[in-house]
């Protein structure tokens, strides 16, 4: 239920100067406004000086940090924080977290939740997580989820953070393809909606039962008309229109091309995909020997196995970039939350392909002797 804005922020002050203090965030703009930086942190920090309020605030390009003391100085940082135009507002204390959001209509949307109590890590360190999306989120009663999952999930959350720009402003256009249970198709709502955005969000998955499923859910949590669900495959799906972000998570074997392929031809203006079972290039490395000298790398399964991993993925970032993406692959979550652990993470960009990038991905595929999916897809000469 909205609540006065004065008020909230008045809350949000008496968190921010407390001691037990451990992080804040604001970033985001209100409806019409905008503050002069795009992101700001505030987290304690203990100087030789002695404690002090960390301050660190980007205008989009640079990282400015500051460190101010406790009482008047602090208070006056606070104050001037507090009087820029940000549409959100994250707190977290020892014992309390609070999430702000700044209406259209300038009230305030907040919820807050009980800081959650992790175990120990191994090694006896008693040390908070830091989640983007609160575990103790109502969301979750709906959706479910293991702790594995959420894991998984909030570190996507985190690379989808790093992606996009954090003065960005809606509507923003999202597709989740493959999205099974949508998991991360409603965590990424509440946590883009969190920023302030207005995001449109829908969710592809083969099933039928699954669709329904979903939009059950997403009707409950009274996100009906923002968050809707489509069955078919993730080549032929309806979405209409086109959309700016596309993400992938875990779709099977060469699903992860066809998501890829889909985004290119949206040219979605971002694409995180985290690719799942490769057997299709490693089908291809068993029926041919490898080029010399590398037998070694293809003559035991297991290594085999590993390699066409690598391959596959280093194939399909060096497709991504010649049709006009800057695309990166990158670790998104620890491997002992799940061996799965690689993102492609891609930005439109519309330029040509570098000098080079062209032969570059031609010698390799020429060299293995392999045919990639996602080539066949965008209709790129095979080997």
């Amino acid at each position: 239920m909205p609540e006065p804005l004065d008020a909230a922020l008045t809350e949000v002050r008496a968190l921010l100067l407390d001691p037990a203090l451990t992080r804040a965030v604001a970033a985001g703009r209100r409806r019409g406004q905008r503050p002069s930086v795009v992101r700001a942190e505030l987290r304690p920090v203990t100087l030789k000086a002695g404690p002090r309020l960390q301050i660190s605030t980007s205008d989009g390009a640079r990282l400015y940090t500051r460190n101010v003391a406790p009482g008047t100085a602090a208070d006056a940082a606070v104050d001037a924080l507090l009087a820029e135009p940000f549409g959100n507002w994250h707190v977290e204390t020892a014992d309390t977290t609070l999430q702000l959001r700044v209406t259209k209509s300038g009230e305030a949307q907040v919820h807050r939740a009980a800081a959650s109590r992790p175990a120990p890590e191994a090694g006896g360190h008693d040390r908070a997580k830091d989640y983007l999306l609160d575990p103790g989120d109502p969301i979750f009663a709906q959706i479910g989820g293991s702790a594995a999952k959420r894991r998984q999930v909030d570190a996507f959350l985190r690379a989808l953070a790093a992606t996009l720009p954090d003065d960005l402003t809606g509507p923003l256009r999202v597709v989740d393809l493959g999205c099974g249970n949508a998991y991360l198709t409603f965590a990424a709502y509440r946590y883009l909606a969190q920023r302030g955005l207005e995001v449109e969000l829908v969710g592809v998955d083969v099933r039928e039962d699954q669709r329904r499923r979903n939009t059950e859910l997403a009707e409950r949590l009274g996100w009906a008309g923002r968050v809707r669900f489509v069955a078919g495959t993730i080549a032929d799906a309806v979405v209409e229109p086109a959309p700016d972000l596309v993400l992938a998570l875990h779709a099977c074997d060469t699903a992860t091309d066809e998501a890829l392929a889909r985004a290119v031809r949206w040219e979605a203006r971002w694409l995180l995909a985290a690719p799942c079972c490769h057997h299709d290039v490693a089908a291809q490395l068993r029926s041919r020997p490898a080029p010399e000298p590398y037998g070694l790398l293809t003559r035991q399964g297991i290594l085999r196995e590993r390699f066409a991993d690598v391959l596959t993925d280093a194939l399909r970032a060096g497709l991504l970039r010649l049709h006009g993406y800057r695309a990166e692959v990158v670790e998104f979550v620890d491997s002992r939350h799940t061996p799965r652990n690689l993102l492609i993470r891609a930005r439109w960009t519309g330029n040509a392909p570098a000098e080079g990038q062209r032969a570059e991905y031609r010698a390799l595929v020429d060299q293995w002797g392999v045919t990639p999916r996602l080539a066949a897809l965008l209709s790129e000469p095979s080997a």
